[in-house]
This record gives C-alpha cells, structure tokens and sequence, in this order.
C-alpha cells in the first residue's frame, strides 16, 4: 500500500453542481483510505477551484482508476489532474488534527521541484535543516499534513505538500519565510490555495 496524492484544477466556468451526489458516492468507496481531501476556493471563500485528495492505494496502477473514473472528471469539471506519490512525514490523518478552524482559515501548498538532475539530491542534503525549521511548537501546532511528493517510482523527488492552518493567507505565506527548500531554490514555482477540510458532514 502507498500513498498518492491528487490536485485536480477545476475547469472555468465548469459546475460541479450536477454531480456531487455522485462524486461522493465514488469517494465513499475510498472511506477507510482517505487520508485527507477537500476543496480548493477562491477569494470568496465559497466557489471551488479545484479538489485534492490523499489516499493510500495499493499500487501505482491503482492510481489512474481513482483519478479518472471519478465523476467530476468525467463530467469534465477538471481541466487537469496532477498525480504523485506522497509520503505522509506527520502519519496521520486530516482528522486527526483538531485546530482552531473558527478562526483561523487552512490552505494547500504545493511546492514543485526544479526540474534538473539533481534535485532528489540537494533535497536530501538539505532534509535535516527542513525537518528542524518545521520543528518549532509553534510551526508544529499548525501542520495540518505534510510530505514528499515522489514520481510514481518513488524515487525521484518532485516537490512538497503541506496543509496548513494560520489566522490569514499572509501568515500562511509567512510560515514559509526562511524554509530551506525554498531559500536554496528546490522549487521551481509554488502554489498557495484557501482550502477546507471535504467529505460528507
């Protein structure tokens, strides 16, 4: 069993609207394998923008099944669908994670590995100054998830994935000020989305 995870971009104006019974039908199928998940938001804090799952999956091959036979992308809602490995650092679940979600709001970034030779590489030689800058109780206290994210061999390194609660998108901007993955350039670029916890009330 292995980990993947998906951010699927939602296409514009596409409407989810006629298939969310359906969508979460398929999710429900994924219940007891679903590590976290939900959607992406716009400004308004209410229009979805995309949707991200984490789900453990027996195999690679297991992973287009899960990404394309699910509703919303048959419907044609997503106008694209990234797939990676992930390894869950914190182990654990989005649910496992109390918070503070009255007043604070929770986002997804993704960090995406420069694209050259030697990124696994500088990534392992700066894994330890990564690990002990997230350490801190306070930057701990507000790490929904976080990981790896692996080509589908799992070897090759191809970015981050954390979720992250704070008061503000400045602040969850901030949290990353000074991360070594970012100062030594490892990422080639990287996104910061309003995101909610997803799932059946």
């Amino acid at each position: 069993m292995a980990t993947y995870f998906f951010y699927c971009r939602d296409r514009a104006g596409a409407s989810r609207r006629d298939h969310v019974e359906a969508h979460r039908a398929f999710m429900d199928g994924y219940a007891d394998r679903i590590v976290a998940r939900g959607p992406t938001l716009a400004d308004d804090g209410e229009t979805p923008t995309g949707s991200m799952h984490a789900v453990e999956l027996p195999d690679e091959k297991a992973a287009p099944a899960f990404a394309f036979e699910e509703p919303f992308y048959k419907a044609g809602v997503y106008e694209d669908v990234m797939v990676r490995r992930w390894t869950n650092a914190l182990d654990r679940t989005m649910w496992d994670f109390a918070g503070d979600p009255e007043t604070n709001h929770r986002f997804l970034f993704i960090g995406h590995g420069a694209d050259d030779a030697d990124v696994t590489d500088r990534r392992n030689t700066l894994l330890k100054a990564h690990r002990d800058f997230l350490a801190p109780p306070e930057k701990m206290a507000q790490q929904i998830l976080r990981g790896p994210l692996w080509d589908m061999s799992g070897e090759i390194w191809t970015g981050s994935l954390f979720l992250l609660e704070a008061p503000d998108r400045a602040a969850a901007e901030a949290f990353f000020d000074g991360e070594p993955f970012t100062m030594n350039g490892l990422y080639a670029r990287t996104e910061l989305h309003d995101w909610r916890f997803g799932g059946r009330n």
